[in-house]
Parts: structure tokens; C-alpha cells; sequence
């Protein structure tokens, strides 16, 4: 691998000009990415670079670290699903461009609250937030939130980071802020031990006019009745015009319920994923809008 490394190194220094490289799910980098991190340099135009799930070394993000100054034009940097990533946050967000960076995806990185502090300062200018997978989130989601500037996030992934009520009542004020004016995509699924009380006080808050993307499922594992809030999401559908995709697996809804959310979805082309019991899955199958089965 090591001579690899040497002659990928040695074609980078011909292509002075790339703008995007993946190497993610290589993980035969890991312990030597510092042989790749010296021809890195002479990419000043590079603007993406991937290196998810590659099993990054403490060592090798320390080279990463050291290069990315001479990375003028980066705009996206993936280094998520590698854990050693949580520990070095800080230096890594210090050797950005960060008025100037649009990804920085850290989803099963092993965060710790210093690493989320030192992700606030690049979330005002990202326009994709993911930090799904990351426990660490629950009870704290404010150190990113309260980073948000108005219309810039598009993106917010949150899936599986142990939410509770108090973080949905606190994305609920953001909304009501109008910092997530132009989010498109909103993943909170498998976020089972947030209370009926946060998903409705999120539906009654409002300002989410340009969200496409909704995702509400539950673990696989699992499952819970949303009738309780199911009232907040029908009245808040009105005021989500760009709506496309409803995620709601796993939850649990009687058959009045499941008609009312049908009757509010008919006239819209919006793709709405749950899962129909047997009794109601032919009839399931009738609906205008769209279904699509457990993958």
C-alpha cells in the first residue's frame, strides 16, 4: 500500500488543477495519509476533498491538519466516520477557510461537548450540518443551534443523537427565529426519547416554508403512537409548501388518524413513508400520494 500511497502522491503533483478528490472507504490509509498530505499542497484549487470512513489515524488528521492551510479554495471536507475525528475538531476547524466552507460533515465521529463547541464556529457558514450518530448531541444541541445565521443552512442531519424534548423545544425556537427559513433536508429520525411535547411545539413553531425533506422514522426496532402530536404535524403541513418527502416508520397511528394524514396529502405529490399494518395495506395501496416500503 505504502508504494501506492508514493505514486498516487507522485500523478497529484500533474493535476495542479483538480477541484474535487475522493478517497473515502479506503481505509488501507489509515497510518498514511502524511505520505499523501506533501503533494496535497500543491492543490490550491482543490474545493472538495473526501476521506469518510477511511480509519483515520490520530496521526494521520494531524497531517491533515498541517496541509489544509495551502487548501485556499476547499469549500467541503468530509472527514465523518472516522472516530479518531472527534478529538481533533479544534485544529481542524483552525486550519479551515471557514467563511468559505459549505461541508463539514462529522457524523460518527465520537464528538465530545469540546468538539462541538469547536464546530459552532464554522456552522454560521456551512450550508450542511451533520452530526448524526453522535450521542454526545443529546442535551446540547444548543452549542449548534444558537450558531445558526438566518437562511444559510440547507441541510441539518440529526439522526440518532439521542434527542430529548428540551433539544426539539430548542430547534423549535430557532425556527420561530427564522434561522432555518431555507433548510430543504431535516433528519431527526431514530430520536425515539424525544416526548410528544418537543415534536408538536417543532410542528407549532413554524418557518420551515422551503423544507422538501422531513424524516420522523424510529429505530427499526422500535415503535410509538404519534397521535398525540399528530394534530400539530396536520396544521403544520399547510406551511409546508415544498414539502416532498414524509418520513414517519415505525410510528403508530390509528385508522382515523392515518385518513386524516391521508386527506391532507392527497392533492400534494408528496412522498409519504410509514408503516401500513396489514389490515390497511390494500387500501394503503389507493392513496394518491406516494408510498414506498420498508427497504
Amino acid at each position: 500500500m505504502t508504494d501506492c500511497l508514493q505514486t498516487l502522491g507522485g500523478s497529484l503533483r500533474c493535476l495542479p488543477s483538480m477541484r474535487e478528490l475522493d478517497l473515502s472507504c479506503n481505509k488501507n490509509l489509515a497510518g498514511g495519509l502524511n505520505q499523501l498530505t506533501l503533494h496535497l499542497a500543491h492543490l490550491t484549487h482543490l474545493e472538495s476533498l473526501d476521506l469518510h470512513l477511511c480509519c483515520l489515524t490520530h496521526t494521520d488528521l494531524e497531517a491533515l491538519v498541517q496541509v489544509l492551510p495551502s487548501l485556499t479554495a476547499l469549500t467541503e471536507l468530509d472527514v465523518s466516520s472516522n472516530k479518531e475525528a472527534g478529538g481533533i475538531v479544534h485544529p481542524l476547524v483552525s486550519a479551515l477557510p471557514l467563511t468559505q466552507m459549505r461541508r463539514l460533515p462529522l457524523n460518527s465521529c465520537s464528538l465530545s461537548e469540546e468538539s462541538l463547541t469547536a464546530l459552532a464556529l464554522a456552522v454560521p457558514y456551512l450550508r450542511s450540518v451533520d452530526v448524526s450518530w453522535c450521542k454526545v448531541v443529546s442535551g446540547r444541541s444548543a452549542l449548534l443551534l444558537d450558531a445558526l445565521q438566518s437562511s444559510v443552512l440547507l441541510e441539518l442531519r440529526l439522526s440518532s443523537c439521542e434527542l430529548c424534548t428540551e433539544d426539539l423545544r430548542h430547534l423549535a425556537a430557532v425556527c420561530r427565529r427564522g434561522c432555518l427559513s431555507s433548510l430543504r433536508v431535516l433528519d431527526l429520525s431514530y430520536n425515539g426519547s424525544v416526548g410528544d411535547d418537543g415534536w408538536s411545539a417543532l410542528f407549532a413553531a413554524g418557518g420551515l416554508g422551503s423544507l422538501e425533506d422531513l424524516d420522523l422514522s424510529l429505530r427499526p426496532s422500535t415503535s410509538a403512537s404519534l397521535s398525540a402530536w399528530l394534530p400539530a404535524l396536520l396544521r403544520a403541513l399547510p406551511r409546508l409548501p415544498a414539502l416532498t418527502r414524509l418520513a414517519v416508520r415505525r410510528w403508530t397511528m390509528g385508522s382515523q388518524d392515518r385518513e386524516q394524514l391521508n386527506h391532507s396529502l392527497r392533492k400534494r405529490s408528496v412522498l409519504l413513508e410509514w408503516d401500513p399494518d396489514i389490515e390497511d395495506a390494500a387500501s394503503s395501496c389507493k392513496t394518491t400520494n406516494h408510498e414506498s416500503p420498508e427497504e
